[in-house]
C-alpha cells in the first residue's frame, strides 16, 4: 500500500467525481432559482410600498378635494 496505490484511488475519486455531474448541476440550478426567487421579493417589496403610497395620495385627494 505505497504512494502508487493511494494515486491510484485518489484518480479513480477524480473520474468518478467528474462523471457524477448531475448532482452539482441541480445545486447550481437550485441556487439560481432561490437568487432569481430574492431578487423578485426584493422588488416587489419596493413596488408595494410605492404602490401603497400611490393609493394612500389617491385616497386622501379623493377624500378631500379642495385640499
Amino acid at each position: 500500500m505505497g504512494s502508487g496505490y493511494r494515486l491510484e484511488t485518489g484518480m479513480k475519486m477524480l473520474r468518478k467525481a467528474l462523471k457524477n455531474r448531475k448532482g452539482a448541476t441541480a445545486i447550481e440550478y437550485g441556487l439560481i432559482a432561490a437568487l432569481i426567487a430574492v431578487a423578485a421579493i426584493t422588488a416587489m417589496s419596493g413596488l408595494g410600498t410605492q404602490l401603497n403610497t400611490t393609493f394612500t395620495n389617491i385616497t386622501t385627494k379623493l377624500a378631500n378635494p379642495n385640499g
